[in-house]
């Protein structure tokens, strides 16, 4: 893929809005309280989503120079930097928050087409190509606007962008025998997905709106009701990322 990404670029734009926007809406004492990741705080989220701009950063340079640019020099930094950045100041993670968005998006507009299709890897060792980088971002933002804990739900996720995260995940959760085979159904009809490993399993057949199919699978607070067959219990899925 040589040209631009355009959609995926969109959807991280407007995503970055609406975690900016979240942001914005919390009062300096809100930074201290629980997000809805287990052991983090509003500001752990902040922070890490601030390191994982200019880690996205370092793909983008990677892509457009040829030299191998690690998102993060080793996990332990990047556990490091997001804890030291949880102990700023409101004010400092604010601002630290619209630089490394910047930079990112600086980025982003100023890469060459022929770039795009360079081969980059993520944290986790996959190898893809530098057009995924867009929805790496677009997926960070729009979930973790979420879990901040305030007053956003999967429901104020576009439903292109529930649809393209459960695409994600059921890619990432297909054949692993850790995860119980599921069969998801949109409401509308339009979307099926199969998680898990479905040989000699029939699978429990899921069915709900987009936003609630994307925030269960994701492991978030389901906004709507998501409804199993046979009237079984919703089937624990493993964590993602």
């Amino acid at each position: 893929m040589s040209a631009r990404p355009a959609t995926m670029l969109e959807r991280a734009a407007k995503g970055t809005a609406a975690f900016e926007a979240a942001v914005h809406r919390l009062t300096d004492p809100g930074f201290t309280r629980p997000s809805y990741l287990p052991g983090w705080s509003r500001a752990h989220v902040l922070a890490h989503v601030a390191r994982n701009a200019d880690a996205l950063v370092n793909l983008l340079t990677w892509a457009r120079t040829g030299v191998e640019t690690p998102m993060y020099a080793s996990g332990d930094q990047r556990a490091r930097e997001i804890e030291e950045g949880a102990r700023r100041t409101a004010e400092e993670l604010r601002a630290e928050l619209r630089a490394a968005d910047s930079r990112l998006a600086e980025e982003l507009a100023a890469l060459p087409d022929e770039c795009w299709a360079a081969t980059v890897r993520t944290a986790r060792g996959r190898a893809v190509p530098a057009s995924q980088v867009p929805w790496m971002r677009a997926r960070e933002v729009w979930v973790h606007a979420v879990d901040l804990n305030i007053d956003a739900s999967f429901d104020d996720v576009p439903h292109d962008v529930c649809a393209a995260l459960v695409d994600d995940v059921a890619a990432s959760f297909q054949g692993r025998p850790d995860c119980p085979s599921v069969r998801l159904w949109s409401e509308d009809g339009a979307h099926t997905w199969l998680l898990g490993d479905s040989a000699g399993a029939e699978p429990v057949v899921v069915s709900g709106d987009l936003p609630s199919l994307a925030a269960y699978v994701t492991g978030r607070p389901v906004p709507g009701p998501l409804y199993p067959s046979g009237g079984e219990f919703l089937p624990k899925l493993p964590a993602w990322l």
